[in-house]
């Protein structure tokens, strides 16, 4: 329910009225954007992130324009472009990014991060980009319109200047447009024009990730980076941008220069760490579900746990089925250590809170009790996304790429 009040329930009344008088509005020129009511949402690093939801109209016709506006940027955007794309999961960027690794000859990788990115979005550069592709004036209305509509929040309004609200149905299309003349473009002409070595570049929304052969490509590459950006209003985080040694050769460079291990960088949830596989020590990267991240989860499942401890431990148990394997369905692949411990720490917390039932049930709830009341409700702790080199190679074959 946005700023206006109005939920699906209450449009479905008159659902064919209410679309004929607002597409009436549309092209009258008589609809105007209401402000998105702001909201706050967690983030694992304890700080919190702004969301913006709009009104039930806004999101109708936002809804609308983005996918006529898909259709068109679909035949512009770059391969190594994922976040909001149709067919276009993070697992299909967490694999191109592992195969580019592994096949190509990296040996430094950039982990980079644009501070507050949809909060500075310049108003002005983004028309203009759109103006690029978009030659109906009413579209470039409208999104003129939900950009300068503003946000309420505690009954207040406030301006908009820069920025586009998170959790409005446009600004993932919008992000993507503004970051593929901005980054996409200018990274791809950079690595055709100003390396000798291999470079690959994956990138997923604001988040992304480069590699380079070279070391003093990619230092250089990182300033004009800086500089890049800075010229379109954005700005890299300074605690979160890294260069690191990573890659093939990382661990055995690093303990001839009397170094430790190398560095691990993070991606879409995930720990990248090199590493060796089993059977003939080739290189291989494995994947750790962020520790953060695991400690967070955990701790959401010890406190729900222990409002569920009077429940009915079929009740409880169905519950945590379903979100375990949700959990499961992102986390589980090749190398992810934490794809079986995690099964076995949430078993020991449900087992911690039906032992606080009561002493008489404390003395009666044993661990091997236990492991038939998990094997009853729980998921087995299995892969379940095949190789990385698989499902990338699957994907070309289909033409997805």
């Amino acid at each position: 329910m946005g700023v206006d009040g109005v939920t699906w329930q209450d449009y479905e009344h008159s659902v064919e009225g209410n679309l004929a008088d607002l597409h009436g509005r549309i092209h009258r020129g008589a609809y105007r954007a209401k402000p998105s009511r702001r909201s706050w949402i967690p983030k694992p690093d304890g700080r919190q992130r702004p969301l913006g939801i709009a009104s039930l109209e806004d999101k109708i016709v936002q809804q609308a324009v983005a996918t006529v506006l898909q259709c068109i940027y679909e035949e512009d955007f770059l391969g190594f472009s994922y976040g909001f794309r149709p067919g276009r999961r993070q697992h299909d960027a967490l694999d191109a990014l592992s195969v580019a690794i592994t096949g190509k000859r990296v040996n430094w990788i950039l982990d980079a991060d644009i501070e507050g990115f949809f909060d500075a979005i310049d108003h002005g550069w983004l028309i203009k980009f759109l103006e690029h592709r978009i030659g109906d004036r009413r579209i470039l209305r409208l999104i003129r319109k939900w950009l300068r509509a503003g946000v309420s929040e505690g009954g207040k309004w406030s301006q908009t200047t820069v920025g586009a609200p998170q959790g409005a149905v446009i600004s993932p299309l919008l992000s993507n447009v503004y970051l593929h003349y901005v980054f996409d473009l200018w990274i791809n002409w950079w690595r055709k024009n100003r390396c000798r070595g291999d470079v690959i570049v994956v990138r997923y929304a604001d988040d992304f990730v480069v590699g380079f052969q070279n070391r003093d490509e990619a230092r250089r590459c990182l300033e004009e980076l800086r500089r890049r950006l800075a010229s379109f209003g954005l700005k890299l985080h300074d605690g979160k941008t890294r260069l690191i040694e990573f890659g093939r050769y990382a661990a055995s460079n690093r303990k001839r220069r009397g170094e430790g291990r190398p560095e691990t960088f993070d991606f879409l949830g995930f720990t990248h760490k090199c590493s060796r596989t089993r059977a003939h020590g080739y290189f291989t990267i494995h994947r750790h579900t962020m520790a953060k991240r695991v400690r967070a989860t955990l701790a959401a499942f010890k406190v729900e746990l222990r409002k569920r401890r009077h429940r009915p431990l079929g009740e409880t148990g169905r519950w945590l089925g379903r979100v375990v394997q949700g959990w499961l369905n992102y986390h589980a692949v090749h190398g992810n250590i934490w794809t079986g411990r995690f099964v076995h720490e949430v078993t020991r917390h449900w087992l911690r809170a039906i032992r606080r039932r009561s002493q008489k049930v404390r003395s009666r709830w044993t661990w091997k009790r236990m492991v038939r009341l998990r094997e009853k409700h729980l998921p087995r702790a299995r892969v379940i996304h095949p190789y990385p080199s698989e499902r990338f190679r699957a994907r070309l074959k289909a033409g997805a790429v």
